[in-house]
């Protein structure tokens, strides 16, 4: 139950002073949820992200031109709109001049607001026009009296269209007088070294800063929220992942014996990456706790033959495999990686996809359920009521985060205590990865397998698309196999779809029957057909959209061109590179764009050209675009802060984790005395799913 303190802040924000039937409706469209209205909490935590200062008060001679300027003025002259142009009003100070204008004016508002020979001040952006200071349409008109309620820095606010920024502002106050008085639930020094203040206080600093530096993302009143929303999701992780541990897990410590037919069948020695990650995988394996890891590769580095050998371990216990992918593409290609040196070890294995025949489908199912079936490969058809193992030892689950947390959870839980190995070829950032992932233990693989070869990275203008197609005829009379990829023009397939369909008809021009498309709204077997094709040679150039980023390999493709590669985002071309250079030929890639390039895309097109390491990669990606884009779309399960930001408040998390760790080792039940105050920060941030575990036991 949560605490009766906490009642009032959890209150829908219609019930605050002054907010209308009208107005809570907009700012349920900003700020509620699915599954709830706008409360006054979300008013709460919805910061501003900027301050007009108005703490400067010049006299006319004095103010500074395109700054925001409060003058003290006498009105002197109303000069009335004629046809069309603007309602002027002439005020003076006795050190100058200072002309107010209105466009589109209301005459009754500005004779009753600024009646002639009156005192007010006047706040807004003073600019010169026609050798004269003026101020087109003050930001406010006060009185003396008026004056007292200015804001020293008015707070700014994320908006939704119709709702003005009074309102948010009388929101706020609102919310911060039901602010209950809160006890301290940090630890009193770490707050004092970092110089913070409460909890209550910092909110309130923020919705009333007195400078513009309080609301800068690193103020102090900023860390201070940021550090209790990643301390309070850092304790939520911790929570589930001692209750995921605390579900006993199997020991499957195998004897070894097909790994090492496995070894022998590889035309490559492992690189000491896979080797510690094997490592690290097999003692989780054979402990009697659930093994939860998530192994982390970059593009092309060999995750699935790490994979494979781990399943290898479970079969050596008696157990069985699956490894689940989010597309058919991808399951596809590793059931083709996995089968030849599966079955060379004498392992049995099949693909399951929601495209199978009735009768493949009843064969399958029923060599799982008998354990004539070792492994299964397929897509989140594994997850349904049907697939029945014999004894699921190992669940695989290749880049979960394209996956919602409903269907991770649903493969490890058909059996009793099965291992989870999550696998991503994202590169992701240490803060990213203890944010999102925090749950699970880390194996990383950085080193690229023996053989491969570097890839030359070039950007080249779309203005020289012509000599880009001339070079591609050279290069496809050597036998090159190429991809094409188009861009997401907008954000809807047709767009894409019709951005890939109109560069295969032009290609077609140049190159005939050579030329292959692939998109996501092909029929499953059509996709298949037009990846064969390529695969085989019988299609040189595949101009396809993103549906071939991740884990579409053809060691034969060594050009890979994508146009308009402004558009898209660091990780996701580097997965797109990571198509090439996957044999012992020389790839190249080629960056199309078109200019002018904004700073951020000439930064990221640089990085691209620099280095393929994908972990440098991601953290540019993080430095320039933030953690909301950079597993691509923010996924369920994915944290979703609100005000911590991961590119700034890096150093805050690993404090945070450590912090959690702590207490909870002192105080796992969060029954002490600092455990049930911070029981009230996992409810402020709707971290209390993990108390709910915790009190199902």
């Amino acid at each position: 139950m949560r605490p009766s303190l906490l009642d009032p802040l959890f209150a829908s924000a219609a019930s605050l002073p002054g907010i209308g039937p009208k107005n809570a409706q907009l700012l349920d469209r900003l700020l509620g949820g699915a599954d709830h209205p706008a409360r006054v909490l979300d008013v709460l935590l919805h910061l501003p992200h900027d301050g007009v200062d108005r703490r400067d008060r010049p006299t006319i001679a004095q103010a500074q031109l395109s700054a925001v300027s409060t003058i003290k003025v006498r009105v002197c002259e109303h000069r009335p709109s004629h046809a069309k142009g603007p309602w002027r009003v002439l005020t003076e100070d006795g050190t100058g001049d200072l002309t107010l204008v209105f466009f589109r004016a209301n005459a009754n508002w500005i004779e009753k607001a600024l009646p002639v020979g009156a005192i007010r001040w006047v706040s807004g952006l003073v600019e010169i026009f026609d050798y004269y200071k003026q101020m087109v349409h003050p930001q406010h008109i006060l009185d003396e009296e008026g004056l007292k309620s200015l804001p020293p820095v008015e707070p700014v606010y994320g908006l939704t269209e119709g709702l003005f920024p009074r309102v948010m502002a009388k929101a706020a106050a609102g919310a911060l007088a039901r602010l209950p008085d809160f006890s301290e639930w940090l630890n009193p020094s770490f707050a004092r070294a970092n110089g913070w203040v409460g909890f209550g206080e910092a909110v309130k600093r923020l919705h009333q800063p007195q400078s513009p530096a309080d609301l800068k993302p690193d103020s102090t009143y900023c860390a201070r929220l940021a550090y209790d929303e990643l301390l309070s999701h850092q304790l939520a992780l911790r929570l589930v992942r001692s209750k995921a541990q605390g579900l006993r897990g199997r020991p499957q410590p195998g004897d070894g014996a097909l790994r090492s037919k496995i070894l022998e069948n590889l035309p490559f020695a492992l690189t000491g990456d896979q080797t510690r990650a094997l490592e690290e995988i097999s003692a989780d394996m054979a402990c009697d706790k659930r093994m939860l890891r998530l192994l982390q590769g970059d593009v092309g580095s060999g995750k699935t033959v790490v994979a494979l050998l781990a399943m290898a371990q479970a079969i050596e216990a008696g157990r069985q495999a699956a490894l689940m992918a989010p597309t058919e593409i991808l399951s596809r290609q590793h059931f083709e990686t996995i089968k030849p040196l599966a079955e060379a070890a004498g392992l049995t294995v099949a693909l399951a996809t929601g495209r199978d025949k009735t009768t493949e489908r009843r064969a399958t199912l029923a060599d799982l359920a008998s354990g004539a079936l070792d492994i299964v490969v397929g897509t989140h058809a594994l997850v349904q009521e049907d697939f029945a193992f014999r004894d699921l030892g190992l669940a695989v689950i290749d880049e979960q985060h394209r996956f919602g947390v409903q269907q991770r959870l649903a493969l490890g839980e058909k059996n009793a205590g099965v291992d989870v190995l999550a696998m991503t070829a994202t590169p992701i950032p240490r803060s990213l990865a203890l944010a999102y992932f925090g749950d699970m233990d880390l194996s990383a693989l950085r080193e690229k397998p023996p053989g491969r070869q570097p890839i030359t990275t070039r950007t080249v203008s779309t203005e020289r698309i012509d000599e880009v197609v001339a070079g591609l005829g050279r290069a496809l009379k050597g036998g090159a196999r190429v991809y094409w990829v188009c861009p997401l023009v907008a954000e809807s397939e047709d767009s894409d779809l019709a951005a890939a369909e109109a560069r295969a008809e032009d290609l077609h021009k140049f190159f005939g029957d050579r030329v292959g498309l692939v998109h996501g709204r092909m029929k499953g077997r059509d996709k298949d057909a037009a990846m064969e094709a390529f695969a085989s040679g019988e299609t040189q150039i595949l101009v396809a959209t993103t549906v071939i980023e991740v884990g579409v390999n053809v060691p034969e493709a060594t050009i890979m061109v994508i146009e308009h590669a402004e558009r898209f985002g660091l990780a996701q071309l580097h997965q797109l590179r990571g198509r090439v250079g996957r044999g012992d030929r020389k790839s190249s890639c080629i960056l199309l764009y078109a200019g002018p390039l904004g700073e951020t895309a000439k930064a990221r097109l640089e990085i691209l050209r620099e280095t393929e390491d994908g972990f440098r990669i991601a953290e540019e990606d993080l430095r320039l675009r933030g953690e909301g884009e950079i597993l691509g779309l923010r996924q369920s399960g994915a944290p979703g802060f609100r005000i911590a930001r991961l590119d700034l408040h890096a150093d805050l998390l690993r404090f945070a984790r450590d912090d959690a760790e702590k207490l909870l080792a002192e105080d796992a039940d969060l029954q002490g005395e600092r455990g049930t105050k911070i029981q009230l920060l996992l409810y402020l941030f709707e971290r209390d799913t993990a108390l709910n575990l915790l009190r199902a036991g």
